[in-house]
């Protein structure tokens, strides 16, 4: 192999990899394990998990959340679990119901009309959408708001770099949180704003002022979603006038398993449906008026002319849908509603008394779902490090991660999984430092 395309050694084949990051000595494998050892050694990570084994306030993009029994229990059967893709629909039936099922939820707690089989995750599909907004518009501008997830945001950048898009950024208010009351650079030639809602601060955004000025200038509204358990309480983005929508739907039923496989819920409006990446499972009718399911729309497989292509997506988070869509029909619309109010009701009941903590306050004003921001009076990263070393609490994430210039600043997150023996303990232990 090597000779016919003229090499002489496996040295010349990796030759275009700096020599400091090959591996020159022999790999350390450790030794075969036992099914009891693997077991255990498994038990032993997964209790490094933070919400696993302690009261935990972490977010920013990963929720822990209670999942009711029966998503475990439907997704582990074999014709779900072992299942392909659905190329062949005569004979997966089942698989592309499922998926049908997925987009009309999707469909309805965004507000859009048409839903695709799903993205890898939020941030990806945050990228496609991106690319959607330049096919559609035929513009090459783009201008994402400051408060948007900065990981969101390095994805986008990885998708864009190299295909034409100039990525514009607008600062978050400062005293607000929220995306200014006027876009700056906002002209013919942008083809979306961005915007994250609630953002990456927790901060709820007017989705409705960003759509019209969008739309004034003849452009796309991009509403990304972090936290999807929000879709239960909030006004639906499609609703406020967004053209498309994007979200993480990991809290819908998906552990957190140290970041993944998570799903990405990708809406938009009908008229923009042969635009949309991925698959779209559709309903059909054979001769004798039978309902079935088919693959309406893959933009990226064997039979499709690359060049068309509009992603390349090659397959969905089937296994997550799935896990979703359970969730999402077990709890119903009153439950996601339920979970929802919780989950605001405690992040209020929390925020009002961390700020009534002498040296502790909010810097941001604005209405807030389930995550805010604490000013602490000292050192954020120093003051999270001990509480989670003296009292087994992860009280949230130092905001210096991503800003530099907000050493002192943390984000918390409380779902409805956070009792309040647990958020006592959490005041208790901010008090104490």
């Amino acid at each position: 192999m090597l000779h016919q395309i003229g090499l002489n050694s496996t040295d010349d084949l990796f030759d275009s990899i700096p020599e400091g990051l090959r591996l020159s000595r022999a790999l350390e494998t450790p030794a075969a394990l036992s099914e009891i050892e693997l077991l255990a050694g498994f038990e032993r990570l997964a209790a490094n998990n933070p919400a696993s084994a302690r009261a935990s306030f972490l977010g920013a993009g990963a929720y822990s959340h209670y999942s009711p029994t029966i998503v475990d229990h439907i997704i582990s059967r074999s014709e779900f679990f072992t299942a392909y893709t659905p190329y062949q629909p005569e004979i997966s039936q089942g698989t592309l119901q499922v998926i049908f099922e997925f987009q009309t939820l999707v469909c309805q707690l965004t507000g859009m009309d048409v839903a695709n089989a799903s993205m890898y995750d939020g941030s990806t599909a945050l990228a496609e959408a991106v690319l959607m907004a330049e096919r559609v518009t035929r513009r090459s501008k783009v201008i994402a708001c400051g408060a948007i997830h900065p990981e969101y945001l390095d994805v986008v950048n990885t998708y864009v770099q190299h295909a034409g898009i100039e990525l514009q950024h607008v600062d978050f208010d400062p005293s607000s949180g929220q995306v200014p009351t006027s876009i700056p650079h906002l002209d013919d030639q942008t083809a979306a704003i961005v915007v994250q809602s609630p953002n990456f601060f927790g901060c709820i955004e007017d989705v409705a002022t960003l759509a019209e000025q969008a739309h004034g200038a003849g452009a796309l509204l991009i509403v990304a979603i972090t936290e999807a358990m929000s879709l239960g309480l909030l006004k639906s983005p499609g609703a406020a006038g967004a053209d498309i929508v994007i979200a993480e739907g990991q809290s819908f039923g998906v552990p957190l398993s140290f970041g993944g496989p998570y799903v990405g819920l990708f809406a938009t409006r009908d008229k923009y449906a042969r635009q949309i990446p991925g698959r779209l499972v559709g309903e059909a009718y054979d001769k004798q008026g039978r309902r079935g399911f088919v693959l309406t729309l893959a933009t990226r497989e064997q039979h499709i002319r690359r060049e068309k292509a509009t992603s390349n997506i090659c397959t969905n988070e089937g296994l997550i849908a799935l896990a979703a869509t359970v969730y999402m029909e077990t709890m119903g619309r009153r439950g996601l509603r339920d979970v929802a109010v919780q989950c605001a009701q405690k992040a209020s009941h929390t925020a009002r008394r961390i700020a009534q903590i002498e040296g502790f306050s909010l810097p941001f004003s604005a209405p807030r779902f389930n995550e805010f921001v604490v000013r602490a009076p000292g050192n954020a990263s120093e003051l999270l490090s001990r509480l989670a070393a003296d009292r087994g609490i992860n009280g949230g994430l130092p905001l210096s991660r991503y800003f530099s210039d907000r050493p002192n600043d943390f984000l918390v997150c409380v779902t409805e999984i956070n009792s309040r023996p647990e958020i006592d303990a959490l005041l208790d232990g901010l008090a104490a430092k």
